[in-house]
């Protein structure tokens, strides 16, 4: 059998504002309120991947990286400067407004408003 990632939890502060807030920068659907009582808030990421934000107590953020093609990179890097959204190219500087990123020839660095601290590579 394929070993393949089907969700992972996400910490945040109030889990239907961060879903809406990754799914609005990513280009991604919102789906509707899952689990025991609509406790988490699923954003499907591909076709076997959902993020389900999840509202905790005293929320630590997480890193979640993301390859994307040079057109889908584009697209976020403009909603993202539309929205006025802090970017870098660099962890410890996501606000630079850098894109020359160290692994790749384009990538981004982006919070949200718990801590979770996203970045977007793109191979062009």
């Amino acid at each position: 059998m394929t070993v393949t990632l089907n969700h992972t939890i996400v910490p945040a502060a109030d889990h239907r504002e961060a879903a809406r807030f990754f799914a609005s920068v990513m280009g991604l659907e919102e789906l509707p309120p899952a689990g025991r009582n609509g406790h988490f808030a699923p954003v499907r990421v591909n076709d076997t991947l959902t993020l389900d934000f999840m509202t905790v107590t005293d929320p630590e953020g997480h890193h979640l990286a993301f390859d994307v093609d040079p057109a889908t990179f584009d697209a976020i890097l403009s909603r993202i400067r539309t929205a006025g959204i802090p970017y870098g190219n660099d962890p410890t500087r996501p606000d630079n407004s850098r894109t020359d990123h160290p692994l790749c020839p384009r990538g981004l660095f982006f919070q949200d408003e718990t801590g979770n601290l996203y970045e977007v590579m793109s191979p062009a």
